[in-house]
């Protein structure tokens, strides 16, 4: 039985960092969205992945190891962001993860062996599972756990499962 693994999209697969950056260049930007720029219309719909993202993915789908899923979280006000969230994995995953994918604002609730996040919000640090707690803490630019899909891979590809 292949182990379950989650995983988060912004900060995680996607580099929402990167295109909040690129949007605040538009000096047209209502104020209100600098404050609040998961409402900025269109903002999910094309960023770049993180990098090695989309080959690691890949690496570990093909290790026949893991079934893998997208568990991600969608700005409430933003409604657009959940169509532009889809149309994204499918852009660099094609059929990888059809019909393999949760919305949610409660990741504790998901039942899995690893769930690779950014945060510790919206259930994250709840996980029954295994947090990999990725990338840089967006509150203190400190390194996670995990700060790169590099160390994602060998922890799940190449380490013992009880790291």
């Amino acid at each position: 039985m292949k182990s379950i693994v989650y995983l988060d999209m912004d900060g995680v697969l996607v580099n929402l960092a990167s295109e909040i950056d690129r949007q605040f260049l538009n000096a047209e930007l209502p104020a209100h969205l600098r404050e609040e720029p998961d409402l900025i219309e269109g903002l999910f719909e094309n960023p770049e992945p993180i990098t090695g993202a989309v080959n690691a993915v890949h690496l570990l789908n093909n290790s026949g190891i893991y079934e893998l899923f997208i568990a991600t979280t969608a700005p409430w006000n933003n409604p657009g962001s959940l169509v532009h969230k889809r149309l994204w994995i499918e852009k660099h995953f094609g059929n990888l993860f059809y019909k393999k994918m949760f919305i949610t604002h409660r990741k504790d609730l998901l039942i899995g062996d690893y769930l690779i996040d950014d945060r510790m919000a919206n259930g994250a640090a709840q996980f029954r599972g295994q947090l990999l707690h990725f990338g840089v803490d967006y509150m203190t630019g400190k390194p996670n756990t995990f700060p790169n899909w590099e160390s994602v891979v060998e922890k799940l590809l190449h380490n013992d499962k009880n790291f």
